[in-house]
């Protein structure tokens, strides 16, 4: 088996930077795109793919300047579909940022250092562990309808419609 080269090399480190960023490991995607960038060639369609996305992890880990100049850099790009993205890209960079404020955001809490509850633990936990089955509800019987109550005089529809079937079965079998 021969060893894998430079280009081979490029394209690896760069699909697994690409798992790395989209799990939130930025840095590492970071490191794995760089490396990346110098093993292809940057002027390729690849190597502006890896470099778009190195913009993105730069800014994902808050390293604006370096993702800026590396956009610029790519605003002349030799692939058309990389310099068109490296300008959408850099116009979000460079626009304004907008003032919040902290009631706005939303922190999620970190819990990888949070103790795993056990469930006998839970207030009201079964001590067994086991879940109970739920108790059927009982079915409803309706109440029983009064024959002398039921309205019979909205019935004559459905004579007009059995008299106007039978009229019209009867001028199909005359026809044929």
């Amino acid at each position: 088996m021969s060893s894998p080269d430079a280009s081979d090399l490029a394209r690896i480190n760069y699909e697994t930077a690409k798992e790395e960023f989209e799990q939130g490991r930025y840095r590492q995607a970071v490191t794995l795109l760089e490396q990346a960038s110098a093993l292809s060639e940057r002027a390729s369609p690849l190597g502006g793919d890896i470099q778009i996305w190195l913009v993105s992890a730069y800014q994902s880990v808050g390293d604006y300047p370096a993702a800026i100049g590396l956009c610029r850099q790519l605003s002349r790009h030799p692939n058309w579909a990389t310099r068109q993205q490296s300008r959408r890209l850099l116009a979000i960079l460079e626009a304004p940022r907008l003032a919040s404020r902290p009631e706005w955001n939303v922190s999620i809490p970190d819990l990888n250092n949070a103790e795993v509850a056990q469930p006998s633990d839970r207030k009201g936990a079964n001590p067994t562990g086991g879940r109970r089955p739920p108790k059927p509800r009982p079915i409803r019987e309706p109440d029983p309808i009064d024959p002398s109550q039921i309205n019979r005089s909205d019935n004559q529809f459905v004579w007009f419609a059995l008299i106007s079937s039978l009229l019209i079965l009867g001028g199909l079998i005359g026809l044929s």
